[in-house]
């Protein structure tokens, strides 16, 4: 005789699923972004991010394949919610005509989120990390780094056709003028971090060294 399903007391609600679910990936991305600051990411695995985050490792498997297929979501996650809570859009530079005060208004969130603890120890854990593990480097840039430089260069192209840069400017290299020394300056931190010094180096890749 098959066992009868016994049916819901009346008036109990159902378990949400779908909010066990949000819960148990909120939990994973945390422990995740937590354990890869805390011990780096050669020492961080899926069963200690599953013990962390109060769920089975099978749980995790199910949703990703790796754990850096799993910090690369929790990234992706925390720069949404950072953008979300700062009342910017994630998926674009803002684009109010003045192209200035954009690129200050990104790189000053940028400089909170950098600042921010939950972002700066596994960011520089994997930072490290990326150097010397090529594949892990390349999943990263690929997935993570890329499509937010893509971002910019969406920007500096809609600037060039409104007239407000030069037509023959390489978007993708004049990025960098102002990127690449925001990030060596916090990785390495050869000098005060601020919204001060990310001003400055939109001022300088906007107009230049030479007198005006």
């Amino acid at each position: 005789m098959a066992v009868q399903k016994s049916a819901a007391a009346p008036g109990k609600p159902h378990p949400d699923a779908t909010r066990r679910s949000e819960r148990s990936r909120r939990a994973i991305y945390d422990a995740a972004l937590a354990l890869v600051g805390e011990v780096g990411y050669p020492r961080t695995t899926i069963e200690a991010i599953a013990a962390r985050a109060g769920v089975g490792k099978q749980t995790i498997y199910r949703w990703w394949s790796s754990k850096a297929d799993v910090l690369l979501e929790a990234f992706v996650d925390l720069g949404e919610r950072t953008a979300q809570a700062a009342g910017q859009d994630a998926d674009a530079v803002p684009d109010t005509g003045d192209l200035a005060a954009d690129l200050k208004a990104v790189l000053r969130a940028t400089v909170d989120e950098l600042r921010d603890p939950r972002f700066e120890a596994p960011s520089r854990a994997l930072a490290a990390e990326g150097v010397v593990n090529e594949e892990l480097g390349r999943v990263f840039v690929t997935k993570l780094l890329e499509p937010s430089l893509q971002l910019y260069v969406d920007r500096l192209r809609a600037a060039q056709e409104a007239g407000d840069i030069r037509p023959d400017i390489d978007p993708r290299i004049a990025l960098e003028l102002f990127v690449s020394p925001l990030a060596q300056r916090w990785l390495q931190h050869t000098a005060p971090f601020s919204y001060e010094y990310t001003d400055t180096l939109v001022e300088y890749a906007l107009y230049g060294l030479v007198p005006r």
